[in-house]
């Protein structure tokens, strides 16, 4: 007679005894009760909130989304006014060494660390946008990075040591400069979103409009450094100089939103995991397999040089004689640059993607280089150098980034990410060499030394 297993129970005697269907021991339903009632954690709710993606948003291999203009727009956009959190300090330098209470060599570290904070997320952060989905992390980041522009520290000194109240951290309200300099440093970290999105851009815009689609961002991001430096200098010359970061800290806000709503999602290009370490290794491997990489990464940081170069030096010639410019004239020099982006998109559809890269990239460091010559040599005695100068450099510097960009995302399509980390970690090696040389030759010779080296 084959064993049955039952649920039935039995007395001393072996007689079966009814039982409860159903039933569960106290215990049991407590545990059971306590998983059904227990909630998330803000922390998750918040993450699936960022990372819910619109119907209309969400990816279909059968019909993936449309890089419409209106996307490109917005992609430039919020490029533009991500980037120009790096350089909102840098005209009120001056104020926030007042407002702090130090010297000003103390306060001029400010742009120096958020200079190594983006480089950090350039380096580290950027190459996991050929791994994890790019909305999420995108708009994870940029969540994050508004967040910390609010959250503030106040330092408070008990008994020599120094404590700090939790819920008053960031940059639009410190009144700790240790604090704000740590803060900026963190924020510079996460504020490489663009670097995410120009990639996906070369991933979804159609190869004969691939040129335009980047430039259109590419000039959100000029437009970024350049726009940063006004708004700041002429907020702050009229109002307090915390409204600038309450006016990005909502600026970032409304970015998230944007993308949030609209930022189509799109599939891992390495769904089956990378290494992490590996991924970073690749992407020296790709400096020995690709030559275009590589001559744009050494075309992209001397000619980034020469951008950072005349920056940093236009600002002691127009405050020095024959010019004698206030800080508010010198920051509208800016404004220059703005005409030669809107002719970038245009000089992109036209030229870049009806010709091969090399060409727009050569035609590029020719006009950077008549610019360099005509404002070197006749600056010292008229604006009309500077002015003439601000607008080739910057519409030579985008025609060849433009251009090269489009020639080095067609060469491991998978790795978009990755390359772009490579082009750009040159370009900014190339500004701080630009930056730190302009300066040395500006004091040992003057305009004519420094733009002879340019």
């Amino acid at each position: 007679m084959p064993l049955q297993l039952t649920d039935e129970k039995r007395d001393a005697n072996g007689a079966a005894t009814p039982t409860d269907e159903g039933h569960t021991s106290p215990s049991t339903t407590s545990l059971e009760e306590q998983k059904s009632t227990k909630q998330p954690s803000i922390w998750r709710q918040a993450y699936n909130i960022i990372t819910w993606t619109p119907p209309r948003c969400r990816w279909d291999p059968q019909k993936p989304p449309v890089f419409s203009m209106p996307l490109n727009v917005l992609f430039g956009f919020a490029g533009g006014f991500t980037v120009a959190n790096l350089y909102y300090n840098h005209p009120i330098l001056n104020i926030l060494a007042d407002e702090f209470n130090v010297p000003y060599e103390k306060v001029s570290q400010i742009p120096t660390v958020m200079q190594a904070g983006y480089a950090v997320g350039l380096l580290f952060l950027c190459p996991l946008g050929d791994l994890l989905k790019r909305r999420a992390f995108v708009c994870s980041l940029v969540f994050f990075t508004a967040t910390m522009w609010y959250a503030r520290i106040s330092p408070i000194y008990e008994s020599d040591l120094l404590m700090w109240e939790p819920d008053r951290i960031g940059l639009c309200i410190t009144s700790s400069l240790p604090v704000f300099t740590a803060i900026s440093f963190i924020t510079a970290v996460t504020t490489v979103t663009p670097q995410l999105m120009l990639p996906l851009v070369g991933d979804l815009a159609p190869p004969h409009r691939r040129a335009a689609a980047l430039s259109i961002v590419v000039s959100g991001l000029l437009l970024g450094m350049l726009i940063a430096r006004v708004l700041s200098g002429t907020i702050t010359n009229y109002t307090s100089w915390r409204n600038i970061y309450w006016f990005s800290l909502g600026v970032q806000y409304v970015i998230f939103a944007l993308l949030w709503l609209f930022m189509p999602d799109y599939p891992s290009t390495n769904p089956g995991g990378l290494n992490y370490f590996k991924m970073l290794w690749s992407i020296l491997v790709m400096l020995t397999k690709h030559p275009v990489l590589v001559q744009a990464c050494i075309i992209g940081f001397f000619t980034a040089s020469t951008f950072t170069c005349f920056w940093t030096t236009l600002t002691f010639l127009l405050a020095g004689e024959p010019y004698n410019y206030s800080s508010l004239v010198i920051g509208l020099f800016a404004l220059i640059g703005i005409a030669s982006m809107f002719l970038g998109p245009v000089y992109a559809r036209v030229i870049i993607d009806r010709f091969v890269p090399l060409f727009s990239v050569i035609l590029g460091e020719g006009i950077c280089l008549i610019g360099v010559v005509i404002g070197t040599y006749t600056g010292s005695f008229t604006v009309a150098g500077p002015v003439i100068q601000a607008f080739f450099n910057d519409l030579g510097l985008q025609t060849s980034q433009i251009a090269n960009r489009s020639a080095i995302y067609a060469i491991e399509p998978k790795a978009r990410n990755r390359v772009n980390t490579a082009f750009m970690v040159a370009t900014f090696c190339g500004q701080l060499v630009g930056t730190a040389a302009g300066n040395h030759l500006y004091a040992r010779g003057g305009w004519i030394a420094s733009g002879s080296y340019s």
